[in-house]
């Protein structure tokens, strides 16, 4: 799935990444609070790892019917 889709304008990709941006973030925040600061530094990278893995892995509308990523 491609982080932006072709009919997205301007304004929808800038709060995208505005977005991730404050999630991520807080996503790194409540795993140091719970894992501490070595532990929750490598549950954050564990856990950005399995969402990208998961955004290359959700087909989209442009993708093309039987496409197969490479």
């Amino acid at each position: 799935m491609p982080y932006f889709t072709k009919n997205q304008r301007r304004q929808e990709r800038v709060s995208k990444v505005i977005a991730d941006i404050f999630v991520g973030a807080l996503l790194l925040c409540f795993s140091v609070v719970f894992f501490g600061s070595l532990g929750g530094v490598l549950a954050f990278l564990v856990l950005q790892a399995a969402l990208i893995g998961v955004d290359y892995l959700v087909p989209s509308s442009d993708d093309a019917p039987g496409n197969v990523i490479r």
